[in-house]
């Protein structure tokens, strides 16, 4: 595997972090702003809809540069705004970072996903999707933890700081490693990349990523009042059930980069069916301690691995589309990592309960099977 494909994956980690640390910050932010902690969940809210704009539009922005300049652009943008975010007292200001390092985050997530792929041979493209991905399982272990830390010991502003000086380094890597050149000699024209994205086929697999990922992203999000006001645990249990999910999305992550090149839909099938029984299984046994606990161990590892192995599905599936393909990868995810959440947090309002969201993502898996299911029919593929 090029030494470039993991520099990739080391900015996604920075760039991963900054995207779900804010759970262990919302209360200290609130406070030093003097906002809502409403106001302060927003703050959430705008990375998403950053991430999924910026994605298709940043990828047709820069399709044209080399990709080692795109690349630097997106991340000395997402630097830069976090130095701002860091220092500025306004809370309307650092609204606006959390966007404008969105966008500049998609950016680099389309790019890079498309760079990673080209460096490598054909049968090794899963294996290369799965290390720049597994930037982001790694921030769930290890880079979310620490940005709690460092915020609960010497303020909120100290993990933005924190998220800015990781990404230096991998900046200078990326000036070292990623080929200097145009990708293409003659850019696909614009109007080829869409038409290839509006296949039928595509498009399925596109839903049913965004499912996937609401399915994980509406349980994910709610397991804190789930684990200590289902399950009996207290609270300090929670970081600990966080890692023990974001552990085995690596270990997903890692199985889909080795197997999804040879069987990627026997793969990808069997995680959809694995992910439907599993949350059904978890809401059922959300009081027990240790079978929830197992389960939210399984349920990252399949989530992580099976979402790997249809972003791989997506670039696979759209060759002629250089610049949209991961651009579309990343708006899927980020769209169900939207919309998943504020699935679960209807069922809680309606007055559901607190297992409601598991339940909610077991429904979203058996949507995801469906749309599976129709892609299969319509064009059956390797096994």
């Amino acid at each position: 595997m090029p030494f470039a494909v993991y520099v990739l994956g080391l900015a996604v980690f920075a760039q991963g972090t900054s995207e779900f640390m804010l759970s262990g910050l919302i209360s200290g932010i609130a406070t030093d702003l003097n906002v809502s902690l409403a106001a302060a969940g927003l703050l959430t809210s705008a990375f998403a809809v950053g991430m999924v704009i910026g994605a298709p539009l940043m990828a047709l922005f820069s399709r044209t540069w080399p990709r080692r300049r795109a690349l630097l652009l997106f991340l000395a943008v997402f630097v830069a705004v976090h130095i701002l975010g860091a220092l500025t007292p306004s809370y309307g200001v650092l609204l606006a970072t959390r966007f404008v390092g969105a966008v500049a985050n998609a950016g680099f997530w389309a790019v890079a996903l498309t760079t990673a792929v080209s460096l490598v041979p054909a049968q090794l493209k899963a294996r290369a999707t799965a290390v720049v991905v597994g930037g982001v399982t790694v921030a769930c272990v290890v880079g979310v933890p620490a940005g709690a830390v460092l915020g609960e010991r010497w303020g909120w502003r100290s993990a933005f700081w924190a998220v800015a000086l990781i990404s230096v380094p991998a900046a200078l890597a990326i000036v070292r490693s990623v080929p200097a050149g145009r990708p293409d000699a003659e850019p696909v024209p614009v109007r080829t990349e869409l038409r290839v994205l509006t296949r039928p086929r595509l498009r399925l697999t596109l839903l049913t990523m965004a499912l996937v990922q609401g399915a994980t992203f509406c349980a994910f999000s709610y397991l804190e009042p789930l684990l200590t006001r289902e399950t009996g645990l207290s609270a300090g249990w929670v970081p600990a059930a966080l890692a023990l999910f974001g552990v085995g999305s690596f270990l997903g992550v890692t199985v889909a980069g080795r197997f999804a090149d040879l069987r990627p839909t026997a793969l990808i099938a069997s995680g959809l069916v694995a992910l439907a029984l599993g949350w059904s299984a978890l809401a059922l046994t959300a009081g027990s301690p240790s079978a929830a606990l197992a389960l939210i161990l399984v349920q990252g590892m399949f989530a992580f691995g099976t979402g790997t192995a249809l972003i791989a599905r997506v670039l696979d599936q759209a060759p002629e589309a250089p610049s949209l393909a991961g651009a579309f990868s990343t708006t899927a995810f980020n769209l169900g990592a939207t919309l998943g959440p504020w699935a679960g947090g209807l069922a809680l309002d309606a007055g559901f309960g607190y297992r409601s969201p598991v339940w909610v993502s077991g429904a979203l898996m058996g949507c995801a099977l469906v749309t599976a299911g129709a892609w299969r029919v319509r064009a059956p593929g390797r096994a």
